[in-house]
Order: structure tokens, then sequence, then C-alpha cells
């Protein structure tokens, strides 16, 4: 293990070609059903809390995949409760701390927070608004890294992004108070995993990795589409694996076994990058 976990060094936007074969997303989809027994290998959690948070424009019902399987590992899984994530927006994100400060009171346990694209972004947001409350940090294809220059994604994604959420698109929230501090607060002084994947037309490699120290933080490489995020059994898999460490002995992601052989042989890594 290097003595630094850095960045994707990709440039640029996703490729136009990757970006318009992201209806891939509905075979991933199709295909979950078909890998469960695959994934009842995956290791059971503690039942401690975990909070899940859908990307831009996902609702709660977008989270179902995650939502099942990780009920299946055992989890007390709930989701952010706010409707659609119309964009970062300050009135969801005080409401996303409370929640995660409520579910810490009640249960008495830290909650581990899985965010999908820009609820990712939230999840960060999150863990540093109440690091106390929180266990650990897995991001799903978020832009957790953007540049000072600005995001790298495709036209048509900011150009909705503008339509739906603000008129000056991504920049307007970027530059909110809450957005500044967390791109001054990073790295996390919490153990954060950020899987990515070479195949995500939305949102590119470099933006959903991030710097940080290997003791803690780790960028996981997937293989499939950025839609298809929250239905694929790779990253069900490793969600599972990252949630169910024990708090306080988190270690990087190493994948074993017959789904570890599957990682390796999808990715063409040796061990996760």
């Amino acid at each position: 293990m290097g003595t630094m976990t850095t960045r994707h060094p990709h440039t640029g936007r996703p490729h136009a070609l990757i970006t318009a074969l992201e209806w891939r997303a509905f075979g991933e989809a199709a295909l979950l059903p078909w890998m469960l027994p695959l994934l009842a290998m995956a290791p059971h959690g503690d039942g401690h809390p975990v909070l899940l948070l859908p990307g831009f424009m996902g609702s709660e019902a977008s989270l179902v995949g995650l939502e099942l399987f990780l009920r299946s590992r055992g989890y007390a899984v709930e989701t952010w409760g706010l409707g659609r994530n119309v964009g970062f927006h300050p009135r969801h994100a005080k409401a996303l701390e409370q929640k995660i400060r409520h579910l810490h009171h009640q249960s008495g346990r830290t909650v581990s927070l899985v965010g999908w694209s820009l609820g990712g972004v939230f999840a960060l947001y999150g863990a540093h608004q109440a690091p106390e409350a929180v266990r650990c940090v897995v991001t799903l294809g978020s832009p957790v890294s953007v540049d000072p220059e600005g995001s790298a994604s495709p036209p048509l994604v900011k150009a909705m992004y503008r339509l739906i959420a603000h008129p000056v698109g991504p920049a307007a929230h970027a530059m909110q108070p809450r957005a500044r501090k967390l791109r001054e607060r990073q790295p996390l002084p919490l153990p954060m995993s950020c899987l990515y994947s070479l195949g995500d037309g939305v949102v590119p490699p470099q933006e959903a990795t991030i710097d940080g120290d290997p003791a803690r933080h780790e960028n996981i490489r997937v293989p499939g589409s950025h839609l298809g995020l929250g239905f694929n059994a790779a990253v069900l898999w490793i969600v599972a694996d990252r949630l169910a460490q024990p708090e306080g002995q988190w270690r990087p992601f190493e994948p074993a076994g017959p789904l570890g052989w599957a990682y390796r042989l999808l990715t063409h890594a040796g061990a996760p990058a």
C-alpha cells in the first residue's frame, strides 16, 4: 500500500460514447436477481443503522435494491426521507444532519452513510457536520472532488441541473457556504470508501475519487454504468463488505474468495485503485 490515497488521474469529461451507453443500467438491474445466490455469500453486519441517500433526481424508490439487500445482511436501513434529491439545497443539508443525529441518539450507535452520486456529497457533508454520530461513509460515483474550475460532467448533466436545481448550474450550489466548508475540511476524519467506475458516463473518475490517508480512505474501482450503481451486484457486495467491518477496526478493501476473483477479472485489478 502506498503512503497516500490518490485521486484517479483521468482528466476531462467522460467519453461521449460512455455517456450515450448509460442505458445499459437497465441490463445491470435485470441481471441482479441472477446474482443473488452469489450475493448471499456477502458478509452479514452487526445491525447498526445505515442511512441511504439518493442521487440527483432520485427518490427513495431508486434505493430499493440497496435497501433490500442491506436489510437482508442484518442492518437497520433508513432512507433520507426528504423526497426527490433536487440539488444541494441548504434545507436538505440541515435536515440530513438532524436525521443523522436522531438515528444516532435513537439507536445508541453510530450511523453508516451510503450515498449514490449527489447523495454521496450529502453524506460527506453530514459526516463533517456530525462526526461523532457517523461510523463510515461509502460513496457511489459521487462528485466528491470537484476542482476549482468546475465539474467535468457532460453538458447534458449540467443542463439538467440548471433546469431543475438552479439556473446558474452546479456552480451556484458549489459556492454555498456549506459546500465551501465541505471542500476546505477534506479529507474526512472517518473511514471513507469511494466507489467509482471507468464506465461512468456522468461523473468522471477524478471527481469520484479522493486524496487521503490510506489508513482510513480508499478508492475502489467497480465495473458498470453510473445509473446502474445502486443495482450493480459488485457494488452491493463491496458495500456489504465495507459496512461489515467492526467499528474502530477499519481496513482497506481486499477482494477475496469467488466474488473477489470475479471482481479482479471484471476490473483487471490486482488491488483496488
